[in-house]
């Protein structure tokens, strides 16, 4: 079964790779959803797969590539969509 997360990751995470980082980890799990900067210093997204899946996604994001600085990560449950195929930034 399938979930969705919206997520925010926190610290020194733009411009240090980690937006490229984060698509090649959700499509390594199988993941599906999106990544972009926001305009606070922060890296926002959406992810969805299995719990499991989920799970290891915001592990990584936790971690973050060698370059960044992770602060902190928040993530809430949001509506699933249908159809979705690959994981965007």
């Amino acid at each position: 079964m399938s979930k969705r997360i919206s997520y925010k990751v926190e610290g020194t995470v733009q411009g240090v790779n980690f937006r490229n980082w984060t698509t090649k980890k959700a499509s390594s799990l199988g993941v599906t959803g999106w990544v972009k900067n926001a305009d606070d210093g922060s890296v926002i997204g959406e992810a969805q797969g299995s719990e499991n899946a989920l799970d290891k996604f915001v592990q990584a994001l936790n971690m973050g590539p060698g370059a960044a600085e992770v602060n902190k990560v928040q993530q809430k449950d949001i509506e699933v969509k249908e159809g979705e195929k690959g994981f965007d930034q």
